[in-house]
Formats: C-alpha cells, sequence, structure tokens
C-alpha cells in the first residue's frame, strides 16, 4: 500500500495580462463602518496588486501531496500563512499514511486543531483534503465526480459572479451586464458598494444599481445581491423593502456570520431568499444556520469550510432540511466534481467568479470556465489540478 513521503510546497510566480486596470471597483466590507476603509478605494484583503496598467504580477502557493509510488495531488491556491500552517503542523501528520484514507486523514487534521477550528487552520485542512481527493481520483484513473457517487448531469449551470467589476457608473453596469448575458449566463450575482455608514446617498446608489440591473437584463432572469457581512438588520430590511419588485433571486451575507439571530430577524421579515454561511467552517457551524432557521441557501466555500469531504457532509445536513446548497464560487475546478454529483434540486447553480478566476486558476493547465453559462463536467482523472509550466516564470521553495 502507498504511503505518504512529502507534503510539497510550492510557490510560484507569474503574470496575467489585462486589458487595463483589473479590479475596477471593490464591494463593500465589515469594515467600511470606519470612514478609514470607507473611503478607500482599495480592498482590504486583496493582496494581488496591479503595477502596471496592462499586466499584473501573480505568485500563488500550491500544496503537493508526494507518495512513494509517484502518485500525487495538488491542491490550491491558498495565501502564505496558510501554506505555512501545512506545512509546519498538518504535513508531520501525514508522513508515512495512506493517502486514499481521507476520512482518517481529515479526523486527525481536524482533531489536531484544538484552537483552530475556523479561518485560516480549518483553510489548511480543507486544501490538503482537497489534494488527497485530487490523488485519489489520479491513482485510481478517475474523475472525482466518479468516487462521491457519479454525476447527476453533465454539466451545470453556472451564474456569473461580478465581483470587481464597476458599481457605481450606472453606464458601465449596464454594459457589464449586457456582457455577461451575452456569453450565455443565465443569472448573475452583483456586489453592493455602500453600507449603513454611507448615508441616504449610499443607500440610493445601491438602489439604483439593483434597478438597473432588472431594467437591463429584462424580467426573469436571476439577479443575486451580495451585502458582503457588511450590514445590519435594520438597514438590510430598508434595502430589501427598496428592492423586492426588482425581484432577486437571493440577498446574500446579509450580516457578520455569527450574527445568526440577524440572519433570522431578516428572513422572516421578507420575502426575497437568504443565502450565507460563506465564511462559517464545518457541518457544526452550518448545523447553526440550519437549526435556526435563518437561511435558504448555504454558501460553503469548499477550500474554506473543511475541503470536500466536509462539503459533502454540510451539503446532505441541509438536504435532510430540504435547503439549496451552491458553494462558493473561487475554487471551481473541485466546486465542479461536488455540484455534478448533487440532485438539481438542491444545487442549481455553481458560482464563477469571472475576476478571481482568472487570478485563482491562472497557474492551471486545464482551468474550468463555463461554455454558454454552463460548466461542463471534466473528462481526466482526479480533480485536473495539473500546474502549467509555461505559465510558472519561477518557482521557489517556501520562504521559512
Amino acid at each position: 500500500m502507498s504511503q505518504i513521503t512529502n507534503v510539497r510546497i510550492r510557490h510560484v510566480f507569474g503574470s496575467i495580462e489585462t486589458e487595463g486596470e483589473f479590479w475596477e471597483d471593490r464591494l463593500v466590507m465589515p469594515l467600511d463602518v470606519y470612514e478609514e476603509f470607507r473611503v478607500s478605494k482599495r480592498r482590504a484583503n486583496v493582496v494581488t496588486e496591479q503595477g502596471q496598467l496592462n499586466r499584473m504580477d501573480h505568485d500563488a502557493y500550491f500544496i503537493q501531496i508526494e507518495t512513494d509510488d509517484g502518485a500525487i495531488g495538488i491542491g490550491g491556491p491558498v495565501e502564505e500563512t496558510v501554506a505555512y500552517l501545512v506545512d509546519k503542523q498538518l504535513a508531520p501528520l501525514l508522513l508515512n499514511r495512506n493517502p486514499l484514507a481521507t476520512e482518517f486523514l481529515w479526523d486527525i487534521m481536524h482533531r489536531s486543531q484544538v484552537h483552530g477550528r475556523h479561518g485560516q487552520a480549518m483553510m489548511a485542512i480543507s486544501v490538503v483534503d482537497c489534494a488527497l481527493w485530487d490523488l485519489k481520483g489520479r491513482a485510481l484513473n478517475v474523475p472525482v465526480y466518479t468516487l462521491l457517487g457519479g454525476p447527476t448531469r453533465d454539466k451545470v449551470p453556472a451564474y456569473a459572479s461580478m465581483l470587481g467589476f464597476n458599481v457605481t457608473d450606472m453606464g458601465l453596469v449596464r454594459e457589464r451586464a449586457a456582457w455577461a448575458k451575452s456569453l450565455g449566463y443565465t443569472a448573475q450575482k452583483w456586489f453592493f458598494r455602500h453600507g449603513p455608514m454611507s448615508g441616504h446617498d449610499g443607500f440610493e446608489a445601491n438602489v439604483a444599481m439593483v434597478e438597473t440591473l432588472r431594467d437591463e437584463l429584462g424580467d426573469g432572469y436571476d439577479i443575486m445581491l451580495d451585502c458582503w457581512q457588511a450590514m445590519d438588520v435594520n438597514y438590510v430590511l430598508k434595502l430589501a423593502g427598496a428592492i423586492e419588485d426588482c425581484e432577486p433571486r437571493w440577498l446574500e451575507e446579509v450580516a457578520m456570520p455569527d450574527r445568526i439571530d440577524s440572519y433570522r430577524k431578516i428572513r422572516d421579515r421578507t420575502n426575497i431568499p437568504i443565502s450565507g454561511a460563506e465564511h462559517e467552517y464545518t457541518r457544526w457551524g452550518f448545523k447553526r444556520f440550519i437549526d435556526a432557521e435563518a437561511l435558504d441557501i448555504l454558501q460553503p466555500d469548499i477550500y474554506w469550510a473543511g475541503g470536500i469531504s466536509e462539503t459533502l457532509k454540510i451539503m446532505a445536513l441541509a438536504t435532510a432540511a430540504d435547503l439549496i446548497t451552491i458553494p462558493h464560487g473561487h475554487s471551481s475546478p473541485s466546486g465542479i466534481h461536488v455540484s455534478v454529483t448533487q440532485s438539481p434540486i438542491h444545487t442549481p447553480y455553481q458560482e464563477f467568479l469571472i475576476k478571481w478566476n482568472r487570478i485563482h486558476q491562472h497557474f492551471l493547465a486545464d482551468p474550468i470556465n463555463p461554455v454558454d453559462g454552463h460548466i461542463a463536467i471534466p473528462t481526466g482523472p482526479g480533480i485536473g489540478m495539473d500546474l502549467d509550466s509555461d505559465k510558472i516564470e519561477r518557482e521557489e521553495a517556501a520562504g521559512w
């Protein structure tokens, strides 16, 4: 039986060609309650900076698990802190273990993190878990969705997630929305720029964006709206009342994730479905939302919430409550392998973050991209995480 012999941290560097400025606008953030952050054009947690107008330097960390019989599995990309946690805390637990024992390996990683059941420690467990599933699929020469029970369909509808596109110039909002629709997307998610501390003008700008989208995209076209944890009960209820006639498909992350009572109050008092928990972790975290009847749609991130192994458990809990689960869309290669195994009524869409996928999939040899608004199931073994050597301008050992 093969054994894990190495957990390799791959730090790769490259560059992305852009048409002008890549990030056109940012979304509202919880930090915007303070003016110094509210007036800044820079999103506080985005580390990718653009040094030249049409070119953006980019580096990323990938986790490569290697075995004594030559099998490998790759997970990522992740940020430096997460890669460090994998190297220093998780890798020693994995060495000389059976790489196919994904449930056992997840359990010992989780039990080791008594002070890291959330946040970056859970992100570290998640990326390792995804790499192990990639390895298992490669070793057995089948796509990972085959190991998860097989596909329920041959493609999944994707909604265009428009983070990073302009949300304050209504002419550009119309232009970007029409462009995404022309690509075949039958749904789009847009991000509010203003929160409670931006006053009446900010509120009116938020409403104007929604009305512009409905006018441009027409009736019957799904429009999702992301509050990105940056609002409160009174503001969201006022906003929901002002845009309800535009019939949003859902309002997302209406408050910070620990404020479950706020989610429940909002859900009880609006006809717009409420989604969230993108920034929650593990089946136990999601169970709190389910028990509180606080959400209509659950949105675990496979690379944050615990990996493929844990996301499957979250989705099982959700189906028992007859809820929809649509994983957060920044990990599209893993996402399609999970989404395609679920009943279409419980996972009707897969999110596709247009700009973030340019970044997160830049180094992949076979990136996942929708065609005519749908993501087709992959056909190769594993998840499809091989890196493209032509995209790697240099590679360095981890610098710690």
